[in-house]
């Protein structure tokens, strides 16, 4: 990896790091978001508090920071030598700071909302199909971690179709997929045993 790629991932890395759901929970003077619930710093498990701006602020800037990495990278990259491929380690960087940020003890989210905003970065179709497949999921069984789930599954079938298999893309979709998808081991225990809440629960998986 050259000096280039290394500064423009460990900026992805960095800019992941900025856990939303604990900055904006700081700032409205609520609890840690780690504190209670699933102990997930997510917009669902914000949600919990009842406080919706709070969550709606915690998606929106999860969401808009992985956009911002793949923006960033695929904008500037290229003026200093920075091809795909180091704009798909743009892409897994910034997903993996939320995951594990370095300002928040290593301890994040589960990423659906950075995955959807590193997927409008790539290509905003791949983006709109995933966040339809949430949303009628979560339409038809309500269960937060579900839909996420089953879209995450069928991004790199999206990706297939829309990039095409030879897209440098389509591999980094692939891996976003099974990275968020475990993070998820915990939803899916609770799903086979049948104790998932729904969306709008109190025990809502976060």
């Amino acid at each position: 990896m050259t000096t280039t790629a290394f500064a423009f991932v460990l900026a992805a890395y960095l800019i992941g790091s900025l856990s939303f759901a604990v900055i904006v929970s700081k700032a409205m003077g609520m609890a840690d978001p780690r504190s209670y619930g699933s102990g997930n710093p997510g917009a669902t498990n914000v949600l919990r508090t009842g406080k919706k701006l709070a969550a709606a602020l915690t998606l929106l800037g999860d969401g808009v920071k992985g956009w911002v990495a793949v923006a960033l990278a695929a904008w500037l990259g290229p003026r200093y030598g920075l091809g795909e491929q180091g704009i798909a380690l743009c892409a897994l960087a910034v997903l993996f700071g939320h995951m594990w940020p370095v300002f928040f003890g290593f301890k994040g989210g589960k990423g659906v909302a950075t995955a959807v905003g590193i997927l409008f970065g790539i290509n905003p179709w791949l983006a709109l199909a995933a966040l339809a497949t949430w949303l009628f999921m979560a339409f038809v069984v309500k269960i937060s971690s579900l839909s996420a789930i089953i879209a995450c599954v069928l991004v790199p079938v999206y990706a297939f179709f829309i990039l095409g298999p030879q897209s440098v893309y389509f591999g980094t979709c692939i891996i976003i997929a099974i990275v968020v998808v475990h993070r998820h081991k915990s939803n899916l225990i609770k799903l086979m045993t049948g104790k998932e809440d729904k969306i709008g629960n109190k025990g809502d998986a976060g």
